[in-house]
């Protein structure tokens, strides 16, 4: 496994947390030292090399005319008016060093005007690039918002829960995928919610949010878990007949998930739901077991049968931690093509540090297993969540 770290470092790197538009555009200009732009450094010194080398050669052999570069690497890395400082910068050595050299051995007009055009272009040309990253700041603010709708940040202690939470997206500039997840506290309790929709792109993220935007207040005002299930359900049907009357070829979409309740009066009792879902997995320092799988279908597939997927009532002892992942850890694969198998890494590390059943502890563990077994190469959208209920309750709204 220790070749396959440099992979997962830097895909690690890639995935890191980003704070808005502000770090984006740090990003995309790298030449800082101490958060301050150093960009002005590198044309700097070509435009001196240039010069210093033109002056120490003979006649023969003049390079001054190669100061066109200075202003088109300043376009590359430095704003419009740096490239325009080091145009104007270009022009007045060309003159000095020029000038210096006797009649026979000066370059002249031509390559002056040589100097200028491509200072002109050089100008042009940096505008339009920073027009370009403009835009693409702008589109990562968009992504950026659209993650937090999606997948909005929770509070510590949300829904009386200890909760954690990795998302990977497997197009790491996309941001966003079909995974979603939330918490909901309501008048009966707190629920649960973690699915994976069908497909990727703009039409898998739509889906989720008209999903989570259903559960969120299905989950507050609905007394029992069955009813919560069943207007997913509905939600996933009417967004597809949605979809087909747009004349969208890929209205016909579902969503597999799992949906958990954690009832105000029975503290040692989850209720769950599957819809086609890998079953939640219980970790606790002394172990892992599996829930129940149900055999309910998922999201959107449900008119196929005469019956709703069961609500099953399973025990949860206080301190024990809810696992929730979605195929993109389950179908994680090695070179050798086989899956990351993940109970089983966690039934031996547990006994080494107990302490990876923390919700915090656990999905870090989860992501760096799965990352290093793939060799950082994400197949599909990856969210690891994990829950249990927090010491002393207290809830959010």
């Amino acid at each position: 496994m220790a070749d396959r770290r440099p992979a997962y470092d830097r895909l690690r790197h890639a995935l890191r947390p980003r704070t808005g538009v502000q770090d984006a555009f740090q990003r995309s200009t790298p030449l800082r030292v101490h958060g301050r732009s150093v960009a002005w450094v590198p044309p700097l010194l070509l435009l001196m090399g240039i010069a210093l080398l033109d002056v120490n050669t003979s006649g023969r052999f003049r390079i001054i005319s190669w100061l066109v570069l200075v202003p088109v690497i300043a376009a590359a890395i430095c704003g419009v008016l740096g490239t325009v400082a080091f145009a104007a910068l270009s022009l007045l050595v060309y003159g000095a060093v020029d000038t210096s050299w006797p009649h026979p051995y000066q370059n002249g007009l031509p390559d002056f005007v040589l100097v200028m055009v491509g200072s002109g272009l050089a100008a042009l040309a940096c505008s339009v690039r920073l027009r370009a990253e403009r835009r693409m700041l702008h589109m990562r603010d968009i992504a950026e918002t659209t993650r937090r709708t999606v997948l909005r940040p929770m509070p510590p202690g949300w829904g009386g829960l200890d909760h954690a939470a990795v998302y990977l997206a497997a197009d790491s500039e996309a941001r966003v995928g079909g995974d979603f997840y939330d918490i909901q506290p309501g008048r009966h309790g707190t629920r649960v919610l973690l699915g994976d929709v069908q497909g990727k792109g703009l039409a898998a993220v739509e889906a989720a949010a008209a999903l989570l935007g259903t559960f969120r207040e299905a989950a507050y005002h609905e007394p029992d878990l069955a009813p919560v299930a069943a207007r997913l359900e509905v939600r996933m049907l009417r967004h597809n007949h949605y979809r087909v009357a747009l004349g969208r070829s890929d209205g016909d979409r579902f969503a597999t998930g799992v949906l958990v309740a954690f009832p105000e009066d029975a503290p040692v009792t989850v209720e769950v739901v599957n819809f086609g879902h890998e079953p939640p997995l219980v970790v606790t320092p002394d172990g892992v077991r599996s829930l129940p799988a149900g055999d309910g279908l998922p999201l959107g597939m449900g008119e196929l049968v005469p019956t709703p997927p069961p609500v099953l009532r399973v025990p949860l002892a206080p301190g024990e931690t809810l696992l929730l992942v979605t195929d993109g850890v389950t179908e994680a694969r090695d070179t050798a093509g086989d899956f990351f198998p993940l109970r089983d890494t966690l039934t031996k590390a547990l006994p080494q540090d107990p302490r990876i059943a923390d919700p915090q502890r656990l999905v870090r563990f989860v992501r760096d297993g799965t990352l290093v077994h793939c060799g950082g190469r994400l197949a599909d959208d990856t969210t690891i969540f994990a829950v249990r209920r927090r010491a002393g309750g207290g809830r959010g709204t």
